[in-house]
């Protein structure tokens, strides 16, 4: 077992090496400027082991994100709350502490890092996978079916607005600090009409009913 362990330590260790490594020629470069070939040769890798790691040149960077894929799913899964309200506190928590995934950070590389994923029609378009994965498992935390996909789909499409609106006001030069109110107001309303539309998402499971004691025939 502890050589499994060490195995994929490793195997982990090269995806994160080869990541930061190939985002950092990226920024420096142009995404479309550099070759898979020049990344490989600089990692001091084959391009076919490259390719084993990151089936697409794109994959390389959306690495970056790749521990928030499913995120909305795990907070669920772990909450004692209702979804609704447990998927608001993580956000607002996020928005809190300048989280770079809620867009609300205005930190130099973060800012890079997000105009090089948002700037990018390549990188754009891989990412919709990205988020069709996530809402997969949100659907599956919230227990599948129709309902539940449909609930996925609205509950990730309002995140990743809200964070791209996030973003969109710190590459414009405002700062995160100033904003955050903002940021949390704009969260505070988006959940809101989340419960509105949702509420079976909204509210904990209710207890059996109570049936009612029988009224003394005196009253």
């Amino acid at each position: 077992m502890a050589e499994i362990g060490l195995r994929e330590r490793k195997k982990q260790r090269m995806y994160q090496v080869v990541s930061d490594l190939a985002t950092r020629m990226f920024l420096e470069k142009g995404f479309d400027a550099v070759s898979v070939a020049e990344i490989a040769a600089a990692a001091e890798i084959s391009k076919p082991t490259l390719f084993r790691y990151f089936p697409a040149k794109e994959d390389l960077v959306l690495h970056q994100i790749a521990d928030h894929e499913g995120e909305a799913a795990r907070v669920v899964a772990a909450a004692a709350e209702a979804p609704l309200v447990a998927l608001r506190r993580h956000f607002l928590d996020g928005l809190e502490r300048f989280d770079p995934v809620t867009g609300l950070n205005d930190e130099p590389g973060v800012l890079a890092f997000h105009s090089l994923l948002y700037g990018t029609p390549a990188l754009v378009a891989r990412l919709y996978p990205f988020l069709e994965r996530s809402e997969e498992a949100l659907a599956e935390a919230l227990g599948g079916g129709l309902d539940a996909r449909l609930a996925a789909g609205q509950i990730i499409a309002v995140q990743r607005v809200l964070a791209h609106e996030n973003w969109r006001r710190m590459a414009a030069g405002e700062r995160a600090v100033a904003v955050r109110g903002e940021a949390v107001a704009a969260a505070e309303r988006a959940f809101g009409l989340l419960a509105a539309g949702l509420p079976w998402l909204a509210k904990p499971q209710l207890a059996e009913p109570q049936l009612a004691e029988p009224r003394d025939s005196r009253d």
